[in-house]
C-alpha cells in the first residue's frame, strides 16, 4: 500500500491538521499559542487538540537546519506523528510547513515509511489495514519534483521491504528475478534474467556450488539503466546478494534465533534492486547497471560441501571451509562479471556476516573497499544525510593471509577474528576497479521497531545507494 501525496490549496481540510514550527511566536491563535508556550516550559513537543471531529497536532521542530542529525530527528517526528495518526484513525492528514523544504521532506518520510504495512498472509487483512490514504500538503515552500522524488523513494523501500519480507514457500530466485523484472516493468530499465542453463555456460562456479543442495535453479539478473543524458560514460554498478534462504548449507545454523529469519538474506539484492528502481523512476542521469545472482543455500543430497573445491566465474580456485559462507560465493562471480562493464564504481550489498552485526550494532552499515578517498566521503556524507550511517572498517593488506588456503588459491572463510573484515577481503580478489563492500547484516532485518524502520524487513540500503547516485550526478556536471 503507497500513500498519495499531494500539495493543495489551504482551505482542503483533512481528518488530521499537522502544523509544524519553530517558535511558538509565530502561530496566530493566542489561545493555542499560550497553552503551546506553557507546554514548551516543560520540554514539550507535541500538542494535540480536538474539536468534534476534526483534530490538530502542533509539533515543534526546533532543530539546527545545518546539520544532518536534524533531518533525522524530523523523521523520526514523523513516526511519532504516525502513532497519533493510527489512535484517531485518521484517513487523510494534511501538513503545514512554511519555513524549512528539507524538514517537511524529512518529517513525511517518517511518517510514509512508518505507515508501511504487509498484510499479504493475514486472514483479516482487510480489517487489519490501517485507514491511514492520503498526505496533503499545505505548503509553498516545497517543489513538484521534490515531491515525486520523495514518492519514488519511499515506494522503492516498500518494494524492498516486501521482498525481503516473503517467505521462501512464495520467493525462490526464480521468483526473486520476475519480482524485479515486475518493480522496473514501466521504467526505463532493460532487465536480463539468466537462467540455470545461461549460468553453467558462463561458468559461474561460486552459484553452482551453493545451488546445488536446492532443488529450485538458480537465478541472475541484469537491470540496465542508461539515460540519454547520463553524467557517466562508464557505469555505477550495484551488486547484491540474493540469497533468498540461508540453512547454512552443510555446515547447519541452528534454527531458533538464527535461520528462523534467513529469508531475509537477500536483503543486499533488495536494496540494489530497489535503489535501481529510485533511480530510474526519478530519472537521475546515472548510467547503472544492477547485478543479482540468486539462490537458496540448502543441505541437499548434491549439496556442497568443507572441503570441496570451487573453480569461479573468474577461474580462481575457493577452497570451502564452511558452507555458511555462501554469500561471498555468489558475490564473487558477480564481481567479475562486473569487470566487462569497465565501471567507474562497483558497489556491492550483503547481508553478509554476523561479524558485522557484533561489530557495530544496528546503528549503521559497515563499508570497507578500494575507492578513493573522494568518493569513500561522497557515501559517508550520503549515509549521514539519510540515517543510513557507514562505519569504515580497516582494510590492510594482512588480512589477506588470513584467507590463504593449502590446497586452492584462497579459501571462503578466515578465522575466528575479524569476519567482516576478512569477507570484504575475499570479495576484493575478485575486482580490479573502484569498490566498495557494504555489509548491511546490522540493519537488514529489524528485530523490533526503531521509529520508521519498522520490524522486520527494513529496506536499508535503498535511500543510502539513491543519494549516492543523485551526489554522482551532481558532483559530474
Amino acid at each position: 500500500m503507497q500513500i498519495k501525496l499531494t500539495r493543495i490549496a489551504q482551505k482542503k481540510t483533512a481528518d488530521l491538521e499537522i502544523v509544524l514550527f519553530k517558535e511558538a511566536s509565530k502561530i496566530s491563535d493566542k489561545k493555542l499559542k499560550a497553552l503551546i508556550n506553557q507546554g514548551i516550559k516543560k520540554d514539550q513537543k507535541y500538542f494535540l487538540f480536538s474539536t468534534g471531529d476534526k483534530a490538530s497536532l502542533y509539533i515543534q521542530l526546533n532543530f539546527d537546519s545545518k546539520k544532518a542529525h536534524s533531518l533525522e530527528k524530523c523523521r523520526l517526528a514523523g513516526s511519532e506523528a504516525f502513532d497519533t495518526v493510527m489512535k484517531l484513525r485518521a484517513k487523510t492528514v494534511s501538513i503545514s510547513n512554511n519555513w524549512n523544504e528539507s524538514f517537511l521532506i524529512a518529517f513525511t518520510e517518517g511518517l510514509m515509511l512508518s505507515a508501511y504495512q504487509f498484510l499479504k498472509y493475514k486472514k483479516e487483512a482487510k480489517k487489519l489495514k490501517h485507514p491511514f490514504t492520503e498526505i496533503l500538503l499545505k505548503t509553498t515552500e516545497i517543489t513538484k519534483a521534490s515531491i515525486e522524488e520523495l514518492k519514488h523513494v519511499v515506494t522503492a523501500v516498500y518494494h524492498a521491504r516486501n521482498l525481503v519480507n516473503e517467505p521462501l514457500s512464495f520467493l525462490t530466485a526464480v521468483q526473486l528475478a520476475k519480482s524485479l523484472k515486475q518493480i522496473h516493468s514501466k521504467l526505463n530499465v532493460k532487465v536480463e534474467i539468466f537462467n540455470k542453463k545461461k549460468i553453467e555456460s558462463l561458468k559461474m562456479g561460486g552459484l553452482l556450488a551453493v545451488n546445488k543442495g536446492s532443488v529450485d535453479p538458480p537465478s541472475f539478473t541484469v537491470l540496465t539503466y542508461k539515460p540519454k543524458n547520463a553524467v557517466n560514460k562508464k557505469p555505477l554498478v550495484f551488486v547484491g546478494k540474493g540469497v533468498v534462504y540461508d540453512t547454512g548449507g552443510l555446515s547447519l545454523k541452528p534454527t531458533a534465533n538464527s535461520m528462523d529469519h534467513m529469508k531475509c538474506d537477500m536483503g543486499g539484492a533488495a536494496a540494489v534492486g530497489c535503489a535501481t528502481y529510485a533511480i530510474a523512476a526519478a530519472k537521475l542521469p546515472v548510467y547503472t547497471i544492477t547485478l543479482v545472482p540468486a539462490t537458496d543455500n540448502r543441505p541437499g543430497g548434491n549439496a556442497y560441501a568443507p572441503g570441496d573445491v570451487i573453480t569461479m566465474h573468474s577461474g580462481s580456485t575457493v577452497e570451502v571451509l564452511n558452507t555458511d559462507a555462501e554469500g561471498r560465493m555468489l558475490l564473487a562471480d558477480a564481481l567479475h562479471f562486473a569487470k566487462q562493464f569497465k565501471p567507474m564504481l562497483v558497489i556491492d550489498a550483503a547481508t553478509l556476516t554476523g561479524a558485522a552485526l557484533r561489530s557495530i550494532g544496528q546503528q549503521g552499515v559497515c563499508m570497507m573497499g578500494t575507492a578513493d578517498e573522494k568518493m569513500k566521503s561522497l557515501v559517508r556524507e550520503a549515509g549521514y544525510h539519510v540515517h543510513e550511517r557507514v562505519a569504515e572498517l580497516p582494510f590492510w593488506d594482512e588480512y589477506e593471509d588470513m584467507l590463504k588456503s593449502d590446497i586452492a588459491d584462497i579459501k571462503n572463510i578466515g578465522g575466528a577474528f575479524a569476519g567482516a573484515i576478512t569477507a570484504g577481503k575475499f570479495l576484493q580478489h575478485f575486482t580490479d576497479y573502484p569498490w566498495l563492500h557494504f555489509d548491511i547484516a546490522a540493519m537488514g532485518w529489524m528485530y523490533q521497531r526503531d521509529g520508521y524502520r519498522l520490524k522486520n524487513g527494513s529496506g536499508v540500503g535503498v535511500r543510502l545507494f539513491y543519494k549516492v547516485a543523485k551526489m554522482i550526478a551532481k558532483s559530474k556536471k
